[in-house]
Formats: C-alpha cells, structure tokens, sequence
C-alpha cells in the first residue's frame, strides 16, 4: 500500500466536511445540520488520502480505490447501470475499496480499507443478478447490492479514525 496521506486529509476533513464553525452557526440558529456530504466530496477526501487521482468516467471513483460512504453501521450500496454495470463490477473487484462511516454530525469518521481481492468473491457472486437484470435493454433500472458494516467492520483494515473532530489514528507527530 502506497503511504498515505493522513494529515492532507484531515485537515481536508476539518475544513470541508467537519467545518467546526459552520456546524456551530447552524446549532446557533437551530437549522438542521445538513444530513449528507456529496460522494464526489468523499471521493475527493480518499483521493487527497491515498494520493490517488479520479478516473474522471465510469468504473471506479479512483485509479486504485473505489470510495463508499456511510452514516456508522450502515452498510455500503454499490449501483451498476445497464451499460457500464458489467465493467464497472470488474474495475470493483481488482482496486481496492476505502469505506468512510462517519457520524450524523460528521464529528467522528473511521476510514478503513478492504482489498479487491478479499471482496472479489462477494462481486463475483453479484455477476448473475447483474447480468440478469440487464439482459434485455428495456431494463433501465439500477443493479443495486449492499456491503454490510459488519463485514466491514470485521474485516477492513483501520487507516484513519477522527474521535469528537480529533485525529486518533493514526497518530501523527
């Protein structure tokens, strides 16, 4: 694994996504903190993380990783669509994948990273519904699976966690 970048990310993470400021004037005017950061902000997060650059097409969000995000325990949705769903699906099985849960409040995000060749069983097992779904052009529905937390969090490796807006692992001197 390339060396990564933790402390770009976070202050990444601290100026954009967990805005101290932001989140105070929202709490001082009672207006809801918004509910979700855009992917494209997370992607842009793994991106300064791993120092990886986006595709800019379909396949995966980064040359090596494809990035997934979600509020804490929940599981993690992949969509494959009727023309670059198949492909997409194999660019998933040989990068390796960043999982970002994070908190309501954004407060507390753990990164952790899950290979494509540990993963590659589970998409190999969504090719036929894939395949299925797509198999006459008039299916224009998304192909939509799930990776659950508990999979994640058992088997990913922990490369970033942010405790109450703090950097706690890896600690950085």
């Amino acid at each position: 694994m390339t060396e990564l970048r933790i402390q770009e990310a976070y202050e990444f993470y601290r100026k954009y996504i967990y805005n101290e400021e932001l989140i105070s004037l929202l709490r001082e005017y009672n207006i809801r903190i918004p509910g979700s950061i855009s992917p494209q902000i997370w992607e842009l997060f793994g991106a300064i993380l791993t120092g990886d650059r986006g595709t800019g097409s379909y396949g995966a969000d980064l040359s090596n990783y494809e990035v997934k995000s979600s509020i804490d325990n929940n599981s993690f949705e992949y969509q494959y669509h009727l023309r670059t769903g198949r492909n997409k699906l194999l660019k998933d099985m040989a990068v390796d994948h960043l999982y970002v849960s994070y908190s309501r409040d954004y407060k507390n995000v753990t990164v952790r990273k899950l290979t494509g060749d540990f993963l590659k069983e589970i998409f190999q097992n969504w090719l036929p519904g894939l395949e299925e779904r797509y198999s006459t052009q008039e299916s224009n529905r998304r192909y939509r699976k799930n990776i659950s937390y508990s999979i994640v969090k058992a088997h990913g490796q922990v490369v970033m966690s942010v405790q109450d807006g703090i950097l706690t692992y890896p600690l950085i001197s």
